[in-house]
């Protein structure tokens, strides 16, 4: 392209790239191949409403401002952070007007859908129930958390995969054929910017134009170069909801699987997102028991002095610290008897209601009480050969259960071997 029709357009570059036409979308085959559902209504040249749910600068506007060509619609645009149910009806008035005028649809796209409140996601309801709109919504976050259940039943969703590493170098390599040159960068450089992008398009677009306003042409950059001009933004993460569970799940999901170095990876992202680290201890500490607890007892020793640690030290110093409790909770022996135990045991105290205890078992610390034959029959464990007596403490109206079951992996292995001993000192006295 030449200078002078390079600067007769000052729009930015990313909008000066948006594909005109859907194969010019990169990264979303799964929604655009061959009989994909999104080709499906493209081939059909029928556009019903939607919701695309996805990262940002994954292509959500371009599809929607394609999709109002499919159906020869007029494109109505709004961003739910500036607007208000006085300006939905604003356009819906317009939409019907235009309906009746020229029997011309519209699509009304809405940029974070997820910002309106209940009664505005209301308000979509009899215009998109009478097709007054073709309604497409955009958002960054879980519309099975964020819309309501009305709204949601009317829209079908589809989900928007953060770009790969050849998407975005596809989008690199279209914006140097529009500027009719390749950036002034090193090879290395030129795949820090396509890292440093995170699977957003639009944000490496926005980088690649950085670069060519304000670096020399006749002087590659380098990655260190590259960093000084550019500021790396930080890594997507639990701001939203959505990421943070699903980070903290991937942490927990590794550990459970014995995967220390992707347990270590999880952490990292999420430190360097800007987690609390309070946060992922307290995980770790209900993880030493759910899915370790008897099967190493110092797992539960270990993170609770990994917290003290960083609550002495702080961040960063302290990270390391949680560093040394991911590791020892990710190799050691794996055990969920005690959550098993206490799933089971809750059971059966809700199947039972509020049996008493064994009047046996029961202290007798006036007349009446031992009139009524509390602590009769009792037997002081320490006083007998095996320190064991025996005798059954649940309710009398109960039958014994067991909750509590062992694994055959760590210390629980030698308590299995205890349980056995006693199971069998209590099959004598019985």
């Amino acid at each position: 392209m030449s200078d002078t029709s390079e600067s007769s357009d000052r729009r930015p570059l990313a909008d000066r790239l948006r594909p005109t036409c859907f194969d010019g979308v990169v990264g979303q085959d799964h929604l655009l191949a061959e009989d994909r559902p999104l080709r499906r209504m493209v081939d059909a040249g029928r556009v019903s409403p939607l919701v695309f749910w996805g990262p940002p600068g994954t292509g959500k506007t371009t599809l929607a401002r394609l999709l109002a060509g499919v159906g020869d619609l007029h494109f109505e645009q709004l961003s739910a952070i500036f607007s208000g149910v006085a300006d939905l009806k604003k356009v819906f008035a317009a939409a019907r007007e235009r309906r009746r005028v020229s029997k011309r649809g519209t699509l009304l796209f809405v940029d974070e859908i997820h910002r309106f409140n209940r009664a505005q996601q209301d308000s979509f309801l009899p215009v998109v129930e009478d097709g007054t709109v073709v309604l497409i919504g955009a958002t960054t976050e879980n519309p099975s958390f964020e819309l309501n259940g009305a709204l949601l039943s009317r829209l079908r969703v589809l989900v928007l995969h953060r770009l790969d590493g050849r998407a975005l170098d596809k989008l690199l390599a279209r914006a140097e054929r529009h500027v009719g040159h390749a950036l002034p960068l090193t090879e290395s450089a030129r795949e820090r910017l396509v890292s440093m992008a995170d699977g957003d398009g639009r944000y490496l677009i926005n980088l690649a134009e950085t670069v060519l306003d304000l670096a020399d042409a006749s002087q590659p950059l380098d990655e260190s170069a590259l960093l000084r001009l550019t500021q790396q933004r930080a890594p997507e993460h639990d701001k939203d909801r959505e990421a943070h569970y699903n980070l903290i799940s991937a942490l927990h999901k590794s550990l459970r699987a014995s995967d220390v170095d992707a347990a270590l990876y999880w952490t990292a992202r999420m430190l360097a997102g800007g987690e609390d680290a309070r946060y992922i201890l307290r995980r770790l500490i209900r993880f030493a028991s759910e899915d370790i607890g008897l099967a190493d007892p110092q797992a539960l020793v270990q993170v609770l002095s990994a917290a003290q640690a960083f609550e002495r030290l702080g961040s960063p110093e302290g990270e390391l610290a949680l560093v040394q409790a991911v590791v020892y909770l990710g190799t050691a022996p794996k055990s969920n008897a005690l959550y098993e135990a206490e799933q089971a045991a809750r059971g059966a105290a809700a199947k039972h209601g509020s049996l008493p205890p064994p009047a046996r078992i029961l202290n007798a610390p006036t007349r009446m009480m031992k009139d009524l034959g509390y602590g009769d029959g009792y037997v002081y464990d320490h006083d007998t050969e095996a320190g064991f007596a025996g005798q059954n403490c649940f309710p009398d109206e109960m039958a014994r259960e067991r909750f509590y079951r062992p694994v055959e992996r760590g210390f629980e292995r030698d308590v299995i071997r205890r349980l056995a001993y006693w199971e069998r000192l209590r099959g004598k006295v019985d």
